[in-house]
């Protein structure tokens, strides 16, 4: 992998940022291939699978002022690229919340796209302090 392709994934990552804070739900387009998986340990079995399955749920969740993407790193697998990176997310009370992502990255006609992301929210493990 070049430095143009890991360049490229590093502005994928701020791109779903500001696509999702600017609620540009046709935008998701330009982050995500249209067979999409989006998983997370909080929705366990119930994936969901395809672009328009992505909008409709952002277009119904509670989301944060913002999110920012943060500690983006490329992994170069055999099976291909794994794009990692974690998110700071600031809410109207004052609070901050943390999540990571781990999407698997697919070179599309159109650019670098997430054809399976998986978001854990970040949480203190149990009995530190």
């Amino acid at each position: 992998m070049d430095i143009a392709d890991r360049l490229a994934l590093h502005e994928l990552a701020a791109l779903y940022g500001d696509t999702i804070d600017a609620r540009d739900w046709p935008g998701l387009a330009r982050v995500f291939t249209e067979d999409v998986v989006y998983s997370s340990p909080a929705m366990p079995g119930r994936d969901l699978v395809g672009l328009e399955a992505v909008r409709k749920f952002m277009g119904r969740a509670r989301h944060p002022l913002a999110h920012h993407i943060t500690n983006i790193r490329v992994e170069d697998t055999d099976a291909g690229p794994i794009l990692h990176s974690r998110v700071l997310l600031p809410g109207d009370d004052g609070s901050v919340s943390s999540g990571e992502y781990h999407d698997r990255v697919v070179r599309t006609p159109d650019g670098w796209r997430v054809a399976h992301r998986s978001f854990s929210a970040r949480v203190r493990p149990e009995g530190e302090s």
